[in-house]
């Protein structure tokens, strides 16, 4: 759903996590004259969004409730739900209210597509209406192609096309997003513990050889939430880790900071490709 000139009556909503993400989307929809009501996940959120946002409230991660109260004061019709939630969090140290409790009992899985498709539901029919998270971030979405001035090199090719056949697979049961490959075999595949972590986990399993980083969307991604992303800590994490290749989805992975991204990796001597996203209805079976 696009922002245009008639959609800046000050009902948008951001729901903030960890991270650059929710400053990025403030940014981006202040440039086209919107402010958005902050809710800011206190567990989460930066101290500093409070100090940039007009429109602010913090709530902690099980009140869905106040949530969804302090939106409707505000008058938000259209919500981005923007910023990591780590996942360990939302299954171990969350202390649901009772809107949350019972949809938390009603689910039959507790993956995060369960999770927050159950609370996008929830809030459209407060109506509130949750809409994709790179609404106002277009331009950090990177076409097909190389986007760095080395390509990856045959053995680095052939390991990320190895890893995204094997990542579409753990993407499509919601385990993780993330594999990290040496001579086509996985050296360690993301669950909870996010990108970065995995990628030091491999080094520490690989020794200090070489080894390549693919990252992708999930076959049916929902652009709402968990949306891919890529920044500047990763791009040193690999650089120490001796990744150097990195592998992503086109058009469905946030590159935040794009130009300075692309330096570092240029600088650390980095390739990252961007490959089209296969459709849902070829993806690999297993």
């Amino acid at each position: 759903m696009a922002a245009t000139a008639e959609n800046t009556s000050g009902d948008w909503g951001l729901i903030a996590g960890n991270g650059d993400f929710p400053f990025l989307v403030l940014e981006g929809a202040r440039s086209r004259g919107i402010e958005m009501a902050v809710i800011a996940i206190r567990e989460e959120a930066s101290p500093a969004l409070e100090r940039v946002a007009k429109r602010f409230h913090w709530i902690s991660l099980g009140e869905l409730s106040r949530g969804i109260e302090l939106m409707q004061q505000e008058g938000v019709k259209r919500a981005v739900m923007a910023g990591q939630v780590k996942h360990n969090k939302i299954f171990s140290s969350i202390r649901p209210d009772w809107r949350l409790a019972k949809l938390l009992l009603s689910l039959s899985t507790k993956n995060t597509d369960a999770l927050i498709g159950a609370v996008a539901r929830v809030l459209r029919d407060e109506g509130i209406e949750l809409v994709d998270s790179t609404t106002f971030l277009g331009s950090l979405l990177p076409a097909v192609g190389l986007l760095t001035r080395r390509a990856p090199d045959e053995a680095e090719f052939s390991d990320i096309d190895y890893g995204r056949r094997i990542a579409r697979q753990i993407a499509g049961l919601d385990l993780g997003q993330t594999v990290v490959v040496r001579d086509r075999a996985c050296v360690a595949i993301e669950a909870m513990e996010g990108t970065d972590e995995t990628i030091e986990r491999a080094a520490r399993i690989a020794g200090g050889q070489r080894v390549v980083v693919v990252k992708v969307s999930k076959p049916r991604q929902d652009m709402r939430f968990d949306v891919p992303v890529i920044g500047m800590k990763t791009i040193e994490v690999m650089r120490r880790s001796n990744a150097t290749a990195l592998g992503i989805d086109a058009g469905r992975t946030l590159l935040f900071e794009r130009d300075a991204l692309i330096r570092a990796a240029d600088e650390a001597g980095i390739a990252i490709q961007a490959f089209a996203p296969e459709p849902p209805e070829l993806k690999t079976k297993s």
